[in-house]
């Protein structure tokens, strides 16, 4: 499922910002994007999303920059001790220039310095990291939300496809080629094509080809298992748990059971609706893709 959030924010001296992001993807995937020194959020950070998302693959960004901030002023006093002196050996050689002024001293580059202070992620790991994991996981909640709401949107496409699945079973079911009578013209039909070919037959062979021709023409406990299949769709999509994986597995079943009919299939209609059948199956399948 598809989902997006950003969170960005600022915290002792750093400006962060948390991108989250996923697309389909039939198990989960977790990608995380950190910059030198947060290495540390990274096992933390799949734990979160391991915690709220089974399926997918999930990209997590955290971009970091420090800002610097302005600390009390300190005096370098060596360096001021050099220019001092520097000062009173050139007073001697050139007495006719003027003698420095403190403050054009202190004007010079070096002389004074400030205190610049930053985070550091390594010594502030326990208080930043806990800072910067509240608001990644606030991100994928935001993300969460997002990935929900498109869920119940494909519920409903997928409950639609379920019911084209559900009214072509029951075609089928109503099909001409599944009433007994006609199912004992055909049969009859078949033997006499068996005698007439002049193969000499004994009854026990005889009666051999017949059923096997009762087993490929009968289909109702394919259909029948089309039935359970498309009763344990809509009970499944009718749960808040994740879903996907055991409807991606009973896809698998009702393609096996669709299969099976149209091998059987020994009418027209049958077979188109078989056809049928095999299409709305795979539209589901391809929609089941992108659920959670």
């Amino acid at each position: 499922m598809t989902g997006y959030a950003r969170i960005s924010g600022e915290e002792s001296g750093v400006a962060w910002v948390w991108e989250v992001k996923s697309v389909n993807g039939r198990g989960l995937d977790v990608r995380t994007r950190l910059p030198p020194g947060y290495d540390f959020l990274d096992l933390p950070v799949r734990d979160a999303v391991a915690r709220r998302f089974k399926r997918g693959n999930v990209t997590v960004n955290l971009t970091i920059s420090q800002k610097a901030q302005q600390g009390a002023l300190s005096v370098n006093e060596a360096l001021l001790d050099q220019l001092v002196a520097l000062t009173r050996r050139w007073k001697d050689k050139a007495p006719d220039l003027a003698a420095p002024s403190l403050d054009g001293l202190l004007a010079l580059r070096g002389v004074l310095e400030s205190e610049q202070s930053g985070a550091d992620p390594a010594g502030e790991e326990s208080d930043l990291a806990k800072i910067l994991l509240g608001q990644c996981d606030k991100a994928l909640s935001q993300m969460e939300t997002m990935r929900a709401e498109e869920g119940k949107r494909l519920s409903l496409v997928l409950t639609e496809q379920l019911n084209e699945i559900a009214l072509l079973v029951t075609d089928a079911i109503s099909s001409a080629a599944l009433d007994p009578a006609q199912m004992r013209a055909k049969l009859r039909q078949q033997v006499a094509l068996l005698l007439e070919s002049g193969a000499n037959l004994s009854e026990e062979r005889l009666a051999q080809e017949v059923a096997l021709l009762l087993g490929k023409a009968d289909v109702r406990e394919e259909l029948d298992r089309l039935g359970a299949h498309i009763a344990a769709a809509r009970k499944m999509l009718a749960t808040p748990e994740p879903v996907g994986r055991k409807l991606d597995f009973l896809c698998q079943e009702f393609n096996r059971e669709a299969n099976t009919l149209c091998s059987k299939a020994n009418d027209i209609e049958l077979t188109r609706i078989g056809l049928g059948l095999k299409a709305a199956i795979e539209q589901f399948r391809e929609q089941v893709q992108n659920i959670e």
